[in-house]
């Protein structure tokens, strides 16, 4: 485990740290990304384990995190970082594009999922949206939510009246699918940032979601908004 020395941090920095055991591509991404004015590396971490040792003491606004690692692999530290640091914004990193994998990490709380091969330019822009928008999707994320939504690797979910949701959720769940962010929800419902955040909360509760992932499956699922 690493931590990555140097000046100050600028208020308008991302603060991102890498968890990957493939030093070669961890260098690659950590110097494309240094590169970036808007981006600070702050930590580095082999596996899972060390990654967790190390959000005790650094707290990053987005983990670029690798599902395959010794120790401990991705998917088992994704829940505990989204338990334990549900704030911070997590894109997944792998060799495959399984949409099954990709639709089980959705619901398990990425933000985001790429492909190893994915050039800087798209991870750069993948921990900008997610850091922005809280949430990355690229036509594979899509193809996955939509295979997701299908049916295919989702169980069925309850009926907006078996999940009781006022009229106010229901709008505020239309426009997390619409990928509106907190702020901009907030400008069109009148209501205050922290009162549109427990809300969402509120409603993932209420729907057994995990992710915004899960909230646009239980929304399609229950007929909220028209699937594709």
């Amino acid at each position: 485990m690493d931590t990555i020395p140097g000046g100050g941090l600028s208020s308008e920095q991302i603060r991102v740290a890498i968890a990957d055991d493939h030093i070669l591509f961890r260098t690659g991404v950590k110097t494309a990304l240094s590169m970036q004015s808007d981006i600070r590396i702050v930590a580095e971490a082999d596996n899972g384990m060390q990654l967790l040792n190390l959000l005790k003491h650094i707290n990053p606004d987005v983990i670029l995190l690798d599902i395959q690692m010794p120790i401990m692999d991705g998917m088992t530290t994704l829940p505990e970082i989204k338990r334990l640091y549900p704030e911070i914004k997590v894109v997944m990193l792998t060799m495959h594009n399984d949409h099954s994998m990709i639709s089980r990490l959705l619901e398990l709380g990425a933000n985001g999922y790429l492909t190893k091969n994915s050039d800087s330019e798209v991870i750069y822009e993948a921990v900008k949206t997610v850091f922005e928008k809280e949430y990355y999707m690229d036509a594979l994320t899509n193809k996955a939510l939509i295979d997701v939504l299908r049916g295919r690797t989702v169980r069925p979910v309850s009926t907006p009246d078996e999940a009781r949701l006022s009229e106010k959720e229901i709008t505020i769940l239309r426009m997390i699918c619409e990928e509106k962010t907190t702020k901009e929800i907030a400008d069109l419902v009148d209501l205050s940032h922290r009162t549109v955040e427990a809300i969402r909360d509120r409603l993932k509760d209420k729907t057994g979601a995990k992710s915004v992932a899960g909230l646009v499956m239980y929304a399609v699922k229950a007929g909220i908004i028209p699937g594709r």
